[in-house]
């Protein structure tokens, strides 16, 4: 056998498996998804208003009251709702909901990369994504159901107005997609195991 020959079987072996169509497909799949999680997210975090009650709108960074002729009056002292706790506990909720926001671009971030750089490194890089889009997860979901817990006295069902919706879903998909990740990280770690056997 020639140098040239033992060279190119030497990269040969020490190639990655080339990945199948349905796992490239689920994979950006799952991107596609975390990134319309993080403008779901985003929207809801910067309209901020997440329950209509009574007349009233509560929400991050408002407090708004609806006259008799139909206009909205808002003012940023949150304190004016009379509700217990709302002026201090908005601000670790929205803290955590912004913050969740930047940890899943970053996870986002850390995804794509590993989807674009098919180095050594790549499985490692997908499922340090997957478990930023999970921590995520924890800091929107504690960040919504905080929200719930402070204005529990005036929840109704149809009050939660579209934005905290809105934040509820980008929640979800952030806990559906961090867990596929892992899940489909650790799947394709077993079969390209089984394969070098």
């Amino acid at each position: 056998m020639t140098a040239i020959g033992a060279q190119a079987q030497h990269l040969l072996a020490h190639r990655r498996p080339q990945k199948c169509f349905f796992e490239t497909l689920i994979r950006s799949l799952i991107i596609l998804c975390v990134a319309i999680a993080v403008v779901l997210s985003s929207i809801s975090i910067c309209d901020g208003r997440w329950l209509f009650a009574r007349g009233q709108l509560f929400g991050l960074w408002h407090f708004c009251t609806v006259s008799n002729d139909s206009v909205l009056k808002c003012v940023t002292d949150l304190s004016l709702a009379q509700v217990e706790g709302l002026s201090v506990g908005a601000i670790p909720i929205r803290s955590m909901v912004s913050f969740a926001v930047v940890v899943a671009i970053f996870g986002l971030e850390l995804l794509m990369v590993s989807q674009v750089c098919d180095d050594a490194n790549a499985r490692r890089k997908w499922a340090m994504g997957s478990v930023l889009i999970l921590i995520s997860f924890l800091l929107s979901a504690t960040g919504v159901l905080s929200f719930s817990i402070l204005v529990k006295d005036h929840l109704t069902f149809t009050g939660f107005t579209l934005t905290y919706w809105c934040e509820f879903i980008a929640a979800f998909l952030f806990f559906l997609n961090g867990i596929s990740g892992l899940h489909i990280n650790s799947l394709t770690h077993l079969r390209n195991g089984v394969g070098k056997i």
